[in-house]
C-alpha cells in the first residue's frame, strides 16, 4: 500500500498531523504513551497505572495510538488470554516528547496555579469596580 506524503505544517487546517497532534496530547494518549516508556503492560495493568481510566476509554485510546503506529499489541495464544502493549520505535520517540512536557507540567502546575489566583482576584477586582 502506498501512501502520498506531502508538506505537512500542523497550522494549516487540513492538514493530517492535527490528527496525529490530537492522538499523542489527548489525555489518555499522553499518559498511557508515558506509562509505556517505562515498560511494557498488559491491559489491566495498564489501566491500573493510567488511573481513572475507563475500559472502554483505553481500549479506544490503544487502538488509535497502535493503529498510528506508536503502540504493538501482542497477544498471546494461552488461556486466559494474554495481550502485552508496548511502543513501537515511533512510539518511543512521541513518548519522550510528551513524557517531557508531562513533567514540565508536574514541575510548574504551582506557577500556573498562581497565575490563576492572580487572574481571578485582578478579574474579581475589575468586575466590581464596573458594577454600579
Amino acid at each position: 500500500m502506498e501512501v502520498s506524503v506531502q508538506a505537512v505544517s500542523v497550522k494549516a487546517p487540513m492538514c493530517p498531523s492535527r490528527g496525529v497532534l490530537e492522538h499523542v496530547t489527548s489525555r489518555w494518549g499522553v499518559l498511557v504513551l508515558a506509562s509505556l516508556v517505562e515498560r511494557s503492560y498488559r491491559f489491566s495493568e495498564l489501566r491500573r497505572e493510567v488511573g481513572g481510566v475507563s475500559e472502554k476509554m483505553l481500549a479506544q485510546t490503544l487502538q488509535t495510538l497502535e493503529r498510528d503506529g506508536f503502540v504493538l499489541r501482542v497477544a498471546r495464544p494461552v488461556i486466559p488470554p494474554h495481550v502485552d502493549y508496548s511502543l513501537t520505535p515511533l512510539g518511543r520517540e512521541a513518548a519522550e516528547q510528551v513524557w517531557a512536557l508531562a513533567r514540565w507540567t508536574e514541575r510548574r502546575t504551582g506557577a500556573v496555579q498562581e497565575a490563576r489566583a492572580a487572574y481571578d482576584e485582578a478579574r474579581a477586582a475589575y468586575d466590581e469596580a464596573r458594577t454600579p
